[in-house]
């Protein structure tokens, strides 16, 4: 498994978005923080609690020369699907085969009722406008993510 260190250039990566667009890590440099997010998958009650949080501080992610993007193992039909019922106003990038997840070491063994598989472990990075990661947060609370994120893009600025 891949241990990111702060500091180090963030894994670059080019997805296809809930509308089939490529979205580029590069894109953003010299322009934006980013704010990335791995949940494990779209329209499930914690994964939409967290991307509605991110949804309503879109205002303030901007202030914060900050933009959010969505990672999972979805399709990119499930992903539009997802967009759409909860009016979502970021890119949600599919990431089917997990390559991106294990670049991120956040393709993990979960256990949930017994039962143990591969997944993705709730995590977020923040990717500095030079393309660093600044901070990761492998401790994600969904109700107050949004939050988190802010406070820690603030003590950034």
């Amino acid at each position: 498994m891949t241990v990111l260190k702060l500091g180090n250039m963030a894994p670059t990566f080019t997805l296809l978005n809930q509308a089939g667009e490529k979205v580029s890590l590069k894109e953003f440099r010299g322009s934006a923080n980013v704010v990335l997010y791995f949940y494990p998958k779209a329209m499930t009650p914690g994964c939409t609690v967290q991307a509605c949080g991110l949804r309503d501080s879109k205002k303030q992610l901007a202030k914060l020369d900050a933009v959010a993007l969505g990672l999972s193992p979805d399709s990119v039909k499930r992903l539009a699907k997802f967009e759409e019922k909860e009016s979502l106003n970021f890119d949600l990038l599919a990431d089917e085969d997990h390559a991106i997840a294990d670049k991120y070491g956040v393709w993990d063994l979960k256990k949930f009722m017994g039962r143990e598989y591969m997944g993705i472990v709730r995590s977020t990075f923040i990717i500095d406008k030079k393309g660093r990661l600044v901070r990761i947060m492998d401790k994600v609370r969904t109700k107050t993510h949004h939050d988190d994120v802010l406070d820690l893009l603030k003590d950034l600025s």
